[in-house]
């Protein structure tokens, strides 16, 4: 299924100010939990929740082909993200660009991605509902 974008700024502001955010080398990814998510889950042909996602790659990165490039390549990320792991849904997702993200490989974003996520605690288990917040045990050696 398609994401649907955050197209409204009071989102992105929302979720830069209160939301829990990771850097990483390539990308910074911030969430936040999304309230309208049960109206929008009413209003999918689905009936499921999803997650909204923002990207912001800003004109420091480089001129328009490079920002439009590193934003596919983001979008791509995160598409193989949901499709290869459990996610929770019903989130404000935002990924924005470093500099770094414009000589990256897309396995390199994808990996940060993968890392920002398992800190910020996005998997769920099979037996979880959409909004229970829950981590993968990690052995300590």
């Amino acid at each position: 299924m398609k994401n649907i974008a955050i197209s409204e700024n009071h989102l992105y502001k929302k979720v830069y100010d209160k939301g829990q955010k990771v850097f990483c080398r390539h990308i910074v990814v911030y969430v936040l939990t999304d309230y309208h998510a049960s109206r929008l889950a009413r209003e999918n042909p689905l009936k499921t929740r999803v997650n909204r996602l923002g990207i912001t790659v800003s004109k420091k990165i480089g001129k328009a082909v490079v920002r439009t490039r590193v934003r596919r390549i983001l979008r791509a990320a995160y598409a193989r993200l949901e499709k290869e792991q459990k996610i929770r849904h019903g989130l404000l997702v935002v990924i924005v660009a470093r500099p770094a993200a414009v000589t990256a490989k897309s396995t390199d974003i994808y990996d940060d991605l993968l890392r920002a996520s398992d800190k910020l605690g996005l998997f769920s288990s099979a037996g979880n509902g959409d909004g229970e917040k829950s981590r993968p045990k990690t052995e300590r050696a």
